[in-house]
């Protein structure tokens, strides 16, 4: 899964922010919080929701279950407005 190249993102002030383009269906922002954004930066390569519970259970000190369930939460959002290409 990746990133979908018609959404860009921007970080501002402890805040991420995905936004679509005229491309998408989904017009609108969605904004999350650090960790939101590490995952955000992780899809922008092609990655598995493994790979990114990996990932951000070594950078935080979080049981890998409240990791695993925060990601598939952001990731059931990313998905519903099309911003996640799954392959």
């Amino acid at each position: 899964m990746k990133l979908n190249q018609n959404f860009i993102t921007h970080t501002t002030g402890g805040q991420y922010y995905v936004v679509s383009t005229d491309s998408t269906a989904f017009k609108g922002i969605i904004r999350g919080n650090g960790t939101t954004g590490d995952i955000i930066e992780l899809l922008k390569n092609d990655t598995t929701e493994d790979a990114i519970v990996d990932a951000l259970f070594e950078k935080y000190d979080a049981p890998r279950e409240k990791i695993a369930a925060d990601v598939s939460t952001v990731l059931t959002k990313l998905r519903s407005v099309g911003a996640i290409d799954d392959d």
